[in-house]
């Protein structure tokens, strides 16, 4: 049964999710990517012809931006927001906007169709707008109208990991024959949405705004409690201790699992696979801890991101 104000499962994000499996299943594996202004995007997902009219996007200050690199948990941070949204909407008693009745639109800034920007504009307040993209290729008015963002960290060498086994499963995103091959890629920034340790090196450059906070995967994690409360006093949602205890537990791995098929359609099982901390450990050998310590040391260690990783905690071998 749902829970009384709780975000209603979504079918926008299986349909596009299955007709660009459809797409991808009729290309060679080369054409399964495409290069925008240096960074690799999947061709069934992203067009050249999207990113130029997500300049028209207008944000509002009231949006609620979700921004993460694949596999860094933004399925199981967008659902604990859709739900904040939907219980925070429920309470306010000046919303004159009922998300129920709206059209939903796929959740992805950067993926569906050119003209979705335009629909956006009839979406009530407030908005759930995920990304995947690097801050210096989204839409300035996210910046300018100062719409907040929840950045996503997650340590490197589980997003690997979890990167990996997604690509063997889900044919809009090249697959490999081998881990190595996969890591050789994935280091070079040559996977969907680029270089995680560039797209880090880009969000630092953010981090002193008061409009972005920073909150990883492990931490929440380990208290998910924690990690929620700290959720919506950032977004300044009006939830009592109830509610926000009831979001916690619905968005438990298991819970969230246990009804993908609702939330996902048949493309759950790929989406939620284990959503652990520490499963690289039995993936990776020295050559690759060794290679990947080095580029985080080289490009990250110095960083304020590359701190809040604790990389010293969840990737040393």
């Amino acid at each position: 049964m749902e829970e009384k104000g709780m975000a209603k499962p979504k079918t926008a994000l299986a349909d596009v999710l299955e007709k660009s499996m459809i797409a991808a299943d009729a290309l060679e594996r080369k054409d399964l990517i495409f290069t925008y202004k240096g960074t690799v995007y999947p061709t069934t997902l992203c067009t050249p012809e999207i990113f130029k009219a997500m300049d028209s996007f207008e944000a509002r200050r009231d949006d609620v931006i979700l921004a993460g690199f694949p596999k860094s948990g933004t399925n199981w941070f967008g659902q604990i927001l859709s739900d904040l949204i939907a219980l925070a909407v429920k309470n306010n008693k000046n919303e004159i906007h009922h998300h129920s009745d709206m059209p939903e639109e796929f959740p992805y800034l950067e993926i569906g169709d050119p003209e979705k920007y335009e629909r956006m504009k009839k979406l009530p307040p407030r908005r759930l707008i995920r990304t995947h993209m690097a801050p210096q290729n989204l839409p300035e008015s996210i910046f300018k109208n100062k719409a907040k963002i929840l950045l996503l960290l997650r340590n490197p060498k589980d997003l690997a990991k979890s990167y990996y086994h997604f690509c063997l499963v889900f044919s809009p995103f090249p697959s490999y024959e081998s881990w190595d091959g996969f890591f050789e890629d994935f280091m070079a920034g040559k996977v969907p949405w680029g270089s995680y340790f560039n797209y880090l090196s880009e969000w630092n450059k953010y981090i002193g705004s008061e409009n972005v906070m920073p909150i990883s995967f492990e931490e929440v994690k380990e208290n998910t409690y924690l990690g929620v409360k700290k959720i919506v006093e950032f977004f300044e949602f009006s939830l009592n201790e109830e509610e926000i205890h009831t979001v916690v537990q619905r968005s438990s791995f298991q819970s969230m699992k246990k009804n993908s098929k609702d939330t996902h359609g048949a493309f759950g099982d790929l989406l939620f696979r284990k959503g652990g901390v520490s499963d690289w450990r039995n993936l990776f050998e020295e050559k690759h801890n060794l290679e990947m310590d080095k580029m985080y040391k080289d490009h990250l260690a110095a960083t304020t991101l590359g701190t809040r990783l604790k990389y010293e905690v969840y990737c040393k071998a």
